[in-house]
């Protein structure tokens, strides 16, 4: 039996980080660790989070962050990909973009014919699920995270699930949306990154989701 390839593409909340710590949570306690050890064994789960990374927006700060830069090595990295999941949007709300809840979902739609494109990649045709990420709270801007984001990023992060959903029908990817999936929830250490118990959560919802999205 052939293996079936998974890539994990997104930013700080699929590299795992602990805003407790401002370290990474373990391989115990990732939500890419913890899918691995729940699907069959047949599954190769490959983690690609970078903690900054956007869709498509160039850092002006920092170098390499832009997704759409680096979505063709990352596929042929790991070809042949079965499934890829796009879990991206939180960085793009930053001020400092001067981005829309509506150019970010642009971005997103540039990233995925991208990813599409790299036909060389796929196993069978291009599989894609779009993760809409849980949105940033209010409370960010009150935390040391708060003047790095700027104003105005949790507004826009909770208006990128209908979007997102919209684009994911649009370009025939699945979706998800992280902010209806119950126990779900941002540490209360910077209001913007995933809690460990919402790790654990995300990886048994994508356990029951992923091998449906992989039969063909």
């Amino acid at each position: 039996m052939s293996s079936k390839t998974i890539v994990c593409f997104g930013d700080s909340n699929t590299h795992g980080y602990d805003s407790s710590t401002g370290g990474r949570f373990s391989e115990k306690e990732r939500w890419t660790c913890l899918l691995q050890e729940m699907l069959p064994s047949d599954y190769l789960i490959k983690e690609e989070g970078l903690s900054g990374r956007t869709t498509s927006f160039a850092d002006p700060l920092f170098e390499g962050l832009d997704g759409i830069s680096y979505i063709y090595p990352c596929l042929m990295t790991h070809e042949p990909v079965d499934l890829l999941i796009i879990m991206l949007g939180t960085n793009d709300t930053k001020e400092r973009f001067s981005a829309t809840a509506k150019n970010i979902a642009q971005g997103l739609e540039r990233l995925i014919l991208k990813a599409k494109s790299t036909v060389g990649a796929w196993k069978n045709t291009p599989n894609i699920l779009i993760i809409a990420p849980l949105a940033i709270e209010d409370a960010y801007r009150q935390t040391d995270i708060g003047d790095d984001m700027g104003d105005g990023c949790a507004e826009k992060s909770r208006a990128l699930a209908p979007l997102y959903k919209k684009a994911a029908e649009l370009h025939g990817c699945a979706f998800l949306d992280a902010g209806s999936i119950d126990g779900v929830s941002m540490a209360s250490y910077d209001w913007m990154h995933l809690s460990k118990d919402s790790h654990r959560i995300l990886a048994e919802t994508l356990a029951r989701l992923i091998p449906e999205l992989t039969e063909k």
